[in-house]
């Protein structure tokens, strides 16, 4: 059995405890560690049979009986706790994004490498059935030579004013699952980012320096292009969508629903709505992705998500931030 500790009781700490505890049969959560921990955060810890609850996450990292961490504290952590667990020989899933500094990121991969652990990022959506069934028909030669990648995905609502002054903006905040699916679905690096975007959903958005609405053209190394459209608010749910386009054909994914009944009558077509919340689309995602990093660690094999994934898609953030702001096309080189 492999025994993990949490570090980061928010509220993706908790979809990971959760989910750990209810379908990873191979693994338990020995402690939980978060500064702000409270009696609520107890009783919830409790309630998931997990025995430690620490504020000092420390106390995780220094157990000699944890043999992996999951960081999920907020993103300026990231990189200075997964450096230390490495440090310890904890092997270590992190959420997304490792860091906002690609330099920082780096860091993180050579002391884990220096160290000989495993380092996993948390890219969920790779694990997700949608978005999985798209790359097994790609990898499959199905639709040919990819020629062009769309992937839709907006919000049903806006984050909080005072998370998006923190969050590193849409691009490494939100886009950036876009950005792994691009190179996941591609199986293609990116070359060239253009971004157009703008402050459509709420003006406070614009005031804290970020846009709310974006489109991102991606030149690919393989010659393919990618088209990503975001929204930080789409009132009918949240519509998450792919299409990969080839020689041979293509293959699309439709979002997911409560169910796939459509009602035709003389007057109207009538189906269902998105699911509404992320936690409702991507559940089963958060506990796959655990399922793969348990069973990469009792197997000694890698990990399907390792520390290269997790900067790319800051680096292509980072270029669409300044497409952006210099209202042009930015290599990726320029940026790295």
């Amino acid at each position: 059995m492999i025994k993990l500790g949490i570090i980061g009781a928010g509220r993706i700490g908790k979809v990971h405890g959760e989910s750990i505890t209810n379908f990873v049969s191979n693994a338990e959560v020995k402690s939980i560690a978060d500064p702000y921990m409270d009696k609520e955060t107890e009783t919830w810890a409790e309630s998931m049979g997990i025995t430690g609850v620490y504020k000092d996450y420390k106390k995780i990292i220094d157990d000699i009986e944890i043999d992996a961490v999951l960081v999920c504290s907020s993103t300026d952590t990231h990189a200075q706790i997964s450096i230390e667990a490495a440090e310890a020989g904890k092997d270590i899933f992190c959420e997304k994004p490792v860091d906002l500094d690609p330099a920082r990121i780096q860091e993180v991969i050579d002391t884990v490498e220096e160290n000989g652990v495993k380092f996993q990022v948390g890219f969920n959506r790779r694990f997700d059935h949608n978005f999985k069934a798209v790359k097994d028909a790609v990898e499959a030669g199905k639709v040919g030579d990819p020629h062009i990648i769309n992937i839709t995905s907006r919000d049903p609502e806006a984050p909080p004013i005072e998370y998006v002054k923190v969050s590193g903006g849409i691009f490494l905040d939100m886009t950036i699952h876009d950005f792994d699916m691009v190179r996941f679905l591609s199986g293609s690096e990116v070359e060239e980012v253009y971004a157009a975007g703008g402050v459509l959903v709420d003006p406070e958005i614009g005031e804290a320096g970020d846009i709310d609405t974006a489109v991102i053209t991606l030149k690919l190394k393989s010659g393919a292009i990618a088209v990503i459209d975001n929204s930080r608010e789409a009132v009918y749910g949240y519509d998450q969508r792919a299409e990969v386009f080839g020689s041979k054909g293509s293959v699309r994914v439709e979002n997911d629903r409560e169910s796939t009944a459509k009602l035709s009558t003389a007057d109207r077509v009538e189906e269902e709505t998105p699911l509404y919340f992320f936690l409702e689309r991507y559940m089963d995602s958060y506990a796959e992705e655990i399922k793969s990093f348990v069973n990469a660690l009792e197997n000694d094999e890698e990990v399907p998500v390792g520390g290269e994934a997790g900067l790319k898609p800051v680096l292509i953030g980072l270029a669409a931030k300044k497409s952006i702001e210099e209202g042009r096309a930015v290599k990726i080189s320029e940026v790295e």
